[in-house]
């Protein structure tokens, strides 16, 4: 069966092969590779090791019991009624003859005996591991608040499907409390199915922590021309239930309250690294740190060489962006990781090739199709080099020390290949050559107006930072 969770032969331990002469030959014909994370990169990953010749054992373990699925459509598609979200599963590229351990999640590693400890007390030896254990919604901080009925996080598929069944029963109005792309897109599907809702933002406006507050400007006239109820710079201080535990209403910052009986938390996502700690890894809420191959960092900031990560999870420098970690929570990103970990993972060192994918993001909403490619968010200044922002129709290029970082369309995607060829071969800023449809106000550069960093933003899907994986503030007790 495809499908099963009971452990292979193949799992049982053995001695690992000795690294010399053929090894990397004995690796591909007989060696055991695990991949904890059984999601987007963690698919792709194990097909790209059986296309480039991989034969040994191969073990997929993931927290959830269903087979890979997109994720993409939950706040798309299934909430507007038109996938249903247990019909989302990725397509496969080819048959990764694996042993599928489903609905078990990964506890602990035990780097020096090469083990993944699972949640059923049973241990997966590897000689290769590759952590692809992505990220999951933050929740609620109050517990008892959270468990009301009506209050929703939306990651997997399993809330995907429980947001869209209540949505199909007409609530009063919805509250969604944060205002990145997720929150943004729920709002949108709101609004197309004609349910009132309101947004509650801490920053000055919607997305404004992923593209600054130009854009995030646009985005707000955006939703407010489509009826939401947008409330900016305000936070929610409590939900309120009602007599049978349903809730009834959110008080917010500035005093007011929200009668509403659907909450959307959208407070942007968690790594999933805490079951490394006390491993020796790199790893930490903002992800597992990584070189530009893919290979996991220890404690010391020594390179491992049979433990990779990639997707969400993954810190990577990246050459193209003065060698800062980006953690990226893209789903191109993912796949295109995903294959560089595993050619690594399988081959000599001469012969490893470094992540240098560009950055790739898109958004659907209010009838606007929003992309992004590089990092926009490192950038800090802004042209509208096409279109313009009142048409809702436009490229803004963001530069950073006089070099071109990022490009966002709205509905004018047709251009950023253009601009992402410009982030590759580091285009001065802003750019030198005019355009047909350049209007009066991106004539000139301006402040993209991010917020500052130490200010909490909703929903970024690039985090920059030079965090270093040796940190002094980490501690690790090796077992004797």
């Amino acid at each position: 069966m495809p499908w099963t969770s009971r452990p292979s032969r193949s799992s049982r331990p053995r001695r690992c092969p000795v690294l010399g002469d053929g090894a990397l030959e004995q690796l591909r014909r007989e060696g055991r590779i695990v991949v904890v994370g059984a999601s987007l990169a963690g698919l792709r990953a194990a097909e790209t090791m059986r296309a480039k010749g991989f034969r040994g054992s191969l073990t997929m373990i993931g927290d959830e019991p269903c087979e890979p699925y997109d994720r993409p459509p939950l706040s798309k598609g299934v909430l507007l009624g038109r996938a249903r979200a247990d019909r989302t599963a990725l397509p496969r590229i080819r048959s990764v003859d694996a042993t599928w351990r489903l609905g078990v999640a990964a506890t602990g590693l035990d780097m020096a005996a090469r083990t993944v400890r699972l949640a059923d007390g049973d241990q997966v030896p590897y000689d290769r591991l590759l952590i692809a254990t992505g990220v999951r919604a933050r929740p609620w901080p109050r517990e008892e608040e959270a468990e009301l009925d009506g209050v929703f996080v939306l990651r997997t598929s399993d809330e995907g499907a429980a947001l869209a069944r209540r949505l199909d029963e007409g609530p009063q109005r919805v509250l969604v409390i944060g205002g990145g792309f997720a929150g943004s897109e729920v709002a949108s599907a709101c609004r197309e199915r004609r349910i009132p809702v309101t947004v509650a933002e801490r920053g000055a406006a919607p997305l404004v922590g992923a593209l600054g507050g130009v854009i995030a400007a646009v985005a707000a006239d955006l939703q407010r021309e489509n009826g939401v109820d947008l409330r900016c710079g305000v936070m929610v201080t409590a939900l309120e239930g009602d007599a049978s535990g349903r809730v009834r209403a959110a008080h917010l910052s500035d005093g007011s309250t929200v009668e509403t009986d659907v909450v959307v938390v959208s407070l942007g996502a968690l790594r999933n690294t805490e079951w490394l700690s006390g491993s020796g890894l790199g790893a930490g809420p903002r992800g597992i740190a990584c070189d530009a191959g893919c290979r996991v960092f220890d404690i010391r900031g020594i390179v491992t060489d049979d433990i990779y990560a990639a997707g969400d999870v993954a810190r990577c420098p990246h050459p193209l962006f003065g060698y800062q970690f980006l953690s990226l929570e893209h789903w191109g990103n993912a796949v295109a990781q995903a294959g560089i970990a595993a050619h690594n993972m399988l081959s000599e060192s001469i012969d490893r090739l470094p992540h240098m994918d560009v950055p790739a993001f898109w958004s659907s909403q209010f009838g606007v199709n929003i992309k992004s490619v590089g990092v926009p968010s490192m950038g800090t200044e802004i042209l509208i080099a096409q279109g313009s922002l009142d048409s809702r129709r436009f490229v803004g290029v963001y530069g950073y020390q006089g070099r071109v970082i990022g490009a966002v369309s709205f509905d004018h995607g047709r251009w950023l290949p253009f601009y992402r060829e410009l982030i590759e071969r580091t285009a001065p800023f802003p750019p030198q050559f005019p355009t047909v449809d350049r209007q009066t106000e991106g004539q000139r550069p301006m402040d993209a107006d991010f917020p500052d960093p130490s200010i909490p933003s909703h929903g970024p899907t690039v985090t920059v930072s030079g965090y270093s994986p040796a940190d002094r503030r980490m501690t690790f007790t090796p077992a004797h």
